[in-house]
Formats: structure tokens, C-alpha cells, sequence
């Protein structure tokens, strides 16, 4: 896939942190009839060239090639641009040669990760991940991806670091506003809304926080 093409789905200040595929497994799978048709094809053509005494009519029949050879890099293509991508911001996968299927959920809506390993799985590392969000489309799942666990402890660990960012950002948010709300408990004690004492004692609750 392009980078200039996966660059313009980023985000302001967002970042890739992981970029991965379907298991290389899943590959052969899809082009292993493809190599078993070109392999026959050429030891056809090559056995009737011998046999036929040379005809050079024969060897024609190596163009056959062309049809398996082109469903092959179709699926090297399909399986190279099916991509998986974590940022700090969001899960993003990603399908399609020309015409691109992008599907994306926000890492504030992620609520857990489930992960499912066969002992063929451990051994050679893919495996099947279960993104579970509080978004509308509620799974999203991602078969036999490369590098299943660390695809899933660099999601986690860049919503913790999301979460973390947002509770400081609140928390600043409130320090700042601590001085309006002491003002505004002063405009309430001069209408006499409160008294003196629940002025002071108000405001040193509030001057606590600060500490």
C-alpha cells in the first residue's frame, strides 16, 4: 500500500505505531492452487514440446501461464494492501487493491481484546483478535493477523497512554477554573446567596485542589 495513501488517513498529531498483515500462512493458502496450475502447465507443455518433436506450435502453450500467474500477483497484491495499523489514536484496517475498504475504531471506545491462539498459531505467530468497542459496530475482528500479541499489548498500552492524556488534560482544565469559581462564590456572598462562612470555607476547598 502506498504511505502517501495510508498518511492522508491520519489524523492531526497522530501517529502509526504498528503496521501489520495477515499471517504470511494465509498467503500461500491463497496461492498455492495458482503454483500448483502454472507447475502442471509447464510440465504439460514442456512434455508434448519433447514429444511432439520440437513443434514450435507447442510451445504456445506456455501463454497459458498468463492465467494463473496474473490471479497469483492479484492475490500477493490483495493479501500486501489488507493491512492492520495501530496508531495513537485509533485501530484502523485496511482492504482492498484499488478500491479501498477503511474501517477504523477509536481507542476511547475500545473496551477489551480477545485473543484466540491455536497450538499452529503459537508456533509460527498469527492468531485471531476480537476488538470489542462501544461503537455501533460493536466487533471488530481480525483474522489470523502476524504478530497477534504484540499488535494487541501496543493497542492497550496506546489507550492507556490516551487515557492518561485525558485525565491530565481535565484535570488542568479544572485548575484553571478554580479562580472563576472562586469569583463567582464572591459575586454570591456580596448578593448574600451565602453566608461568609460557607464563602471560606468553600473557597479553601477549592484552593486544596490546587495544592
Amino acid at each position: 500500500m502506498s504511505p502517501a495513501y495510508l498518511k492522508r488517513l491520519l489524523g492531526e498529531n497522530e501517529q502509526i505505531l504498528l503496521t501489520t498483515h495477515q499471517h504470511w500462512i494465509v498467503l500461500v493458502e491463497q496461492i498455492l492452487v495458482e503454483i500448483i496450475l502454472a507447475a502442471v502447465t509447464i510440465l504439460l507443455v514442456t512434455i508434448f514440446l519433447i514429444t511432439g518433436g520440437g513443434n514450435p506450435g507447442i510451445a504456445l502453450g506456455y501463454l497459458l501461464l498468463i492465467i494463473p500467474l496474473v490471479s497469483l500477483v492479484r492475490d500477493v497484491l490483495k493479501w500486501w494492501n489488507h493491512q492492520y495499523i495501530v496508531t495513537n489514536l485509533r485501530v484502523i484496517q485496511i482492504t482492498g487493491i484499488l478500491n479501498k475498504n477503511v474501517t477504523d475504531s477509536s481507542l476511547e471506545k475500545v473496551n477489551d481484546v480477545k485473543m484466540v491462539q491455536s497450538v499452529i498459531g503459537r508456533f509460527l505467530d498469527f492468531g485471531d483478535l476480537e476488538v470489542l468497542t462501544a461503537s455501533e459496530m460493536g466487533i471488530n475482528r481480525f483474522t489470523r493477523i502476524a504478530n497477534p500479541i504484540r499488535f494487541k499489548t501496543t493497542m492497550l498500552n496506546a489507550k492507556i497512554r490516551l487515557e492518561d492524556q485525558t485525565r491530565e488534560a481535565t484535570a488542568e482544565a479544572s485548575i484553571y477554573s478554580i479562580p472563576q469559581l472562586i469569583e463567582q462564590l464572591g459575586e454570591l456572598r456580596q448578593k448574600g446567596l451565602i453566608t461568609e462562612e460557607e464563602f471560606i470555607e468553600k473557597k479553601a476547598a477549592l484552593l486544596a485542589k490546587l495544592s
